[in-house]
């Protein structure tokens, strides 16, 4: 294997998560939902593709029954400190335990789409200053 190619996400509502990911992730857009027969949305992380797929079957996560990130997969995005702070600022209070996490080489943050699927975004860049609140581990997701 080389790389993944794509990763495909089901959405209940295309025209919630695609202005999710279009704007608030602000990925590159390949194909919008009016190319497609069907509900789907392209985008490019790096050299991955992400197509979101109007299926109905979201996961539908939120604060209930979400007591921590690793009671589920997820995609995660890498990104630069920056957007690793916006991200975070923006999306932080979905969930308890959402993070910053000191995953060892690099930080990362969860969050939560408009359809409940789980994602996460890192970061290897460290802080340019005093970190606002410690980093979570393992020991505080058991």
């Amino acid at each position: 294997m080389n790389a993944v190619d794509h990763i495909n996400v089901d959405v209940n509502d295309l025209a919630n998560c695609y202005e999710f990911y279009r704007e608030t992730l602000d990925l590159e857009l390949l194909r919008p939902p009016e190319d497609f027969q069907g509900d789907h949305a392209m985008f490019r992380v790096g050299s991955t593709v992400v197509t979101l797929a109007e299926t109905g079957r979201a996961d539908a996560w939120g604060e209930v029954g979400l007591d921590h990130p690793l009671d589920k997969a997820h995609i995660a995005f890498d990104a630069s400190r920056e957007e690793y702070d916006a991200l975070s600022k923006e999306l932080d209070g979905q969930f308890p335990k959402q993070g910053p996490y000191d995953w060892g080489e690099f930080e990362g943050f969860y969050f939560l789409d408009p359809d409940g699927n789980l994602l996460e975004v890192i970061t290897y860049d460290p802080p340019a200053g005093e970190r606002e609140r410690p980093l979570l581990t393992h020991d505080d997701v058991e």
